[in-house]
């Protein structure tokens, strides 16, 4: 298991220009670097591969980042405009020699509408029937992408384990696999262990949170039996550290982050990353 940094901890949008920061993740001992690509605009592909070269790090992931405009299971335009961007972040992934676009790449995060049950049938569907499209692109490009279920205030759609299973399973595509969030699993999951039993070898990506978005071990988290299962299934991917600080106001709001959780957010990264290598050793 590789350790890796999302760098939504230090800024957003992340740009070319922000790959000043590397040399730090290196320095602190991070192995990946995961980027969230807002805008396909925003980042030369090869300019920041060569950066992760020049300080012996790789991007072990692209995450999507799906606003109101990206929907698969929107409107029309909505639904073209996610196809479209998610598409893309495909093709830059081929340049950036990343492996997995990961995330909540079925719908747009904050939709929670609690629709009726026969139109989440049918936006269920309509889920499907892109991400059979998408992955067939995945596949081509050599690619994988792995789904992250939310918590219940960012989506009604897929929740739990057992949701995003159950897509990847109506999917049919070996290029969709998993990603669970100790963040998310804290809210939804009766057992977050247990849960990473179930996803397998169908666990692609894996992001360490502490319970509040803090430092994961800094909480009440049962990092003992995660760690185990993690084990038991015998997962090789990344393990990433997704938290957020007020420091970066936009995502601030976005992850309801309206109080200062942790000392700094360097703090985050240094005692999270010391925390996490002695846990997974």
């Amino acid at each position: 298991m590789r350790i890796g940094i999302n760098t939504f901890l230090f800024t957003s949008p992340f740009t070319t220009r922000r790959t000043q920061r590397f040399p730090t993740f290196k320095k602190w001992g991070f192995e990946t670097v995961e980027i969230p690509v807002e805008d396909p605009s925003h980042i030369i592909p090869k300019k920041v591969k060569a950066a992760l070269d020049a300080n012996g790090l790789v991007c072990g992931s692209v995450c999507a980042c799906m606003g109101p405009d990206r929907d698969l299971r929107g409107n029309t335009k909505q639904q073209k405009m996610g196809m479209d961007y998610l598409m893309t972040l495909i093709d830059q992934m081929v340049d950036l020699d990343c492996p997995s676009l990961i995330g909540p790449v079925y719908s747009a995060v904050g939709r929670a509408d609690a629709v009726p049950a026969k139109e989440y049938k049918v936006q269920w569907k309509t889920v499907v029937k892109n991400l059979k499209k998408l992955t067939a692109y995945a596949e081509k490009k050599g690619r994988i992408i792995c789904l992250e279920p939310l918590n219940r205030f960012e989506t009604d759609f897929i929740n739990t384990c057992d949701q995003g299973l159950k897509m990847i399973k109506d999917v049919g595509s070996p290029a969709l696999k998993l990603h669970l969030d100790t963040f998310h699993m804290n809210i939804e999951e009766k057992n977050q262990s247990k849960a990473i039993e179930k996803a397998g070898n169908l666990l692609g990506h894996f992001h360490a949170c502490g319970s509040d978005r803090g430092t994961p071990g800094g909480d009440h988290i049962d990092w003992k039996s995660i760690t185990a299962a993690l084990k038991s299934i015998r997962y090789k991917g990344d393990v990433v550290i997704e938290s957020f600080t007020t420091d970066v106001k936009v995502i601030a709001r976005a992850a309801a982050i309206w109080r200062r959780i942790e000392p700094s957010r360097d703090e985050i990264a240094v005692k999270g990353l010391k925390f996490l290598k002695k846990t997974l050793k």
